[in-house]
């Protein structure tokens, strides 16, 4: 929750939260909105300064980026081995794990243990795979009641909207907006108080967790030595969900492992440190299997559904199979300056920012709609310094673009200027004729010694910012004048000593 500040309850975050297809016209809706690019901006802002504390705090935080990057490539090179030892250990601990080759699988997976169990109420603890394959649609389908039980998550159900942040997925929403979803949805009136809210959160999503038949969770990472699931948390629905009731199911992506206990001891360093600054996260869970006899508590059942879903067409890939790296600590999205003015909904995808650009085409294998994500980048690398384990999204990005120019998906005008640039500035004499073009063509669009107003394809850039004037002399003309003047000089003696 950021801020006090009322805003209107037909917000622009909820526009872009309805919105499935069309990256300019979400971005034109999330720019407008000057509430949403002011809380995003405050947040993101809070939690890089955070990030840059507890690295100053660590030590040497790029010998711990280096750590990090080496596991994740490890277990990515060798993903088949660690996920049969996972899969192993998790049946020798008493579980179930279910491979899902698309998103149907893995609803129809749950679907089935969902049936088995005649259940009719499932607890979710936060999980963004589950975001991913859209279950909560699916289960409204059967009649099963699936209910948010991370705050953030519980705000946004109600509000009928998708998260707009890895981490905090109700970044764009104020105090006085969760207070008119929670009197609309209760009917009593609530002040914009933090108190108050997370008391009636509290209040509401106890019994919940009393009388779910299902809890379900993601996983932050999966132990392959044990068959460990790690779940990390600043609030306490993770452990409600994962004990009260009696069936646990986890949702995870196949790639999300690590070998060993002291694998997880450097990934959960990187990941508290570059999420939020903390040293450790509030709750850090590790579940190995069912109850056992003598527990005191903990679930009868325990079901990993590991998903692909297109994670596997990367493997191999050698432009794109570091993404499988993420650990999803959101750190690319607190520096990016795309996401801070546009927020998380106008990527259109459970996955944004700059992670979410290169993720989302690669899981879809759509290089025509979700592929226009790789433009929204200022290709600065402010990500790749950011990340915990060194994922280059920036050159990933380009590699997406590319693929896309070479699919022929970006449009025929677009091709043919970049085809006449790439002539002009490959022959000298046509880029002397073209600039000296350009400086005459710009005459009547100047306007204070600039072009404020340029029209198409130029135009989308002049409606924030200028085009400065070509001056009539280049760089190029002054040096070759002067190289002129200086060989008409007759050569001056040397002086004597």
């Amino acid at each position: 929750m950021s801020g006090t500040t009322h805003h209107d309850t037909d917000s622009h975050s909820e526009q872009l939260a309805k919105i499935g297809t069309g990256l300019k016209k979400r971005t034109e809706i999330a720019l407008g909105d000057e509430f949403l690019r002011k809380a995003v901006a405050f947040t993101t802002d809070k939690l890089k300064t955070g990030k840059l504390k507890a690295m100053d705090d660590f030590g040497n935080w790029e010998m711990w980026r280096e750590r990090g990057r080496v596991i994740r490539e490890h277990v990515v090179s060798h993903l088949d081995y660690y996920l049969t030892q996972f899969t192993d250990n998790v049946a020798k601990a008493g579980g179930h794990v279910h491979f899902c080759q698309t998103a149907d699988d893995a609803v129809k997976a749950f679907l089935d243990i969902t049936q088995k169990a005649e259940a009719k109420l499932v607890a979710k603890g936060k999980s963004m795979v589950s975001e991913e394959i859209h279950l909560n649609h699916r289960l409204e389908e059967i009649g099963v009641e699936a209910v948010e039980t991370d705050l953030g998550e519980y705000i946004l159900q109600l509000a009928k909207e998708t998260p707009s942040h890895l981490i905090i997925p109700a970044i764009h929403k104020n105090k006085q907006q969760i207070a008119d979803l929670f009197s609309d949805h209760s009917g009593e009136r609530f002040p914009p108080e933090t108190r108050p809210l997370a008391d009636y959160a509290r209040q509401r999503l106890r019994n919940v967790f009393l009388e779910a038949d299902i809890g379900l969770t993601g996983c932050n990472f999966g132990i392959a030595e044990s068959g460990t699931v790690t779940l990390v948390s600043n609030e306490g629905n993770g452990r409600m969900v994962t004990t009260i009731p009696k069936i646990h199911v986890v949702v995870m992506g196949m790639e999300r492992l690590v070998p060993t206990f002291a694998d997880v001891e450097v990934m959960l360093n990187l990941l508290a440190r570059s999420a939020t600054g903390q040293k450790l996260t509030t709750y850090t869970s590790f579940l190995t299997g069912p109850r056992r006899e003598g527990d005191l508590d903990g679930p009868e059942e325990l079901h990993v559904l590991v998903l692909d879903n297109g994670r596997s067409s990367q493997l191999g890939d050698p432009q794109f199979q570091e993404v499988l790296h993420c650990i999803r600590c959101a750190a690319c999205l607190n520096v990016c300056p795309v996401y801070r003015h546009v927020g998380g909904h106008t990527y259109g995808s459970v996955y944004s920012g700059p992670i979410g650009a290169v993720l989302t085409p690669l899981l879809q294998q759509d290089y025509k709609e979700a592929g226009q994500l790789a433009y929204a980048s200022s290709l600065c690398g402010a990500c790749y310094e950011a990340c915990p384990v060194k994922i280059p999204l920036h050159d990933m990005l380009v590699q997406l673009r590319h693929r896309k120019v070479k699919l022929k998906m970006t449009p025929a005008a677009e091709r043919i200027a970049f085809k006449s640039f790439a002539t002009a500035f490959g022959n000298v004499t046509l880029y002397k004729m073209a600039s000296k073009a350009a400086y005459y063509m710009q005459q009547p669009l100047l306007r204070g010694g600039a072009i404020r107003r340029a029209p198409a394809p130029l135009s989308g850039w002049t409606q924030s910012r200028f085009l400065p004037m070509k001056p009539k002399q280049s760089f190029r003309d002054r040096w070759e004048n002067l190289q002129r003047e200086l060989a008409d000089k007759p050569n001056e003696k040397e002086p004597r000593s």
